[in-house]
């Protein structure tokens, strides 16, 4: 069987794993401990990040073509690449964020939605906050208002409820004093009847 044939099964599977990629990250694993080798395999595929090593001939074949073309470039020494479908920026944040505790592990370059990033520029793109967090931060800015607004008024409820009793003890208060107003009126009225009439005798 020619080499071609042998390649190819490889450089279809490099193609696949990149194929509609939103991140790349290209990485040189040298220096790593099978530990910290496992430990960042495990981070990468926690963040729902694919993680390869290939040797650099058939990623620059696969890369022929496509958006990590320009990662050919950087296809010197042992080479991992970190690939994301979802999350444009989750290997750079995973990746930088490992080599902080396993600096052996070295940036190449990275592909972000399109356009190539040396190191440099990927270690600034893994300060940026993954979606869920951007959502959830603007989820919370727009709950605080409406947070605010309800506690306004179960506030105002609350004092209602307060002072409605009280309006209900004073309106029983209010007809009695009218109901006694009323009895005592005939009473009035008939004292100065009595006074008047022996004058009329």
């Amino acid at each position: 069987m020619a080499k071609v044939e042998l390649k190819k099964p490889v450089i279809d599977e490099i193609s696949e794993v990149v194929k509609d990629a939103q991140g790349v990250v290209l990485v040189d694993y040298r220096g790593l401990t099978v530990e910290q080798d496992t430990n960042l395999r495990r981070q990468l595929r926690e963040a729902g990040i694919t993680y390869k090593v290939y040797k650099n001939t058939m990623m620059n074949f696969a890369f022929k073509g496509t958006d990590m073309e320009a990662l050919c470039e950087h296809l010197e020494g042992p080479s991992a690449i970190a690939v994301s479908k979802e999350d444009a920026t989750a290997p750079a944040r995973v990746i930088v964020k490992f080599a902080k505790e396993a600096p052996k592990l070295e940036l190449k370059a990275g592909v972000i939605e399109g356009v190539l990033y040396d190191a440099k520029a990927i270690a600034e793109v893994a300060k940026i906050p993954s979606r869920e967090e951007l959502l959830s931060r603007l989820l919370g800015s727009l709950q605080s208002p409406v947070a605010n607004f309800a506690r306004v008024i179960k506030q105002i409820a609350e004092a209602g409820g307060e002072a409605a009793p009280a309006a209900a003890e004073e309106a029983p208060a209010a007809e009695t004093a009218e109901a006694a107003a009323e009895e005592a009126a005939p009473v009035e009225e008939a004292a100065a009847a009595e006074e008047a009439a022996p004058a009329e005798e």
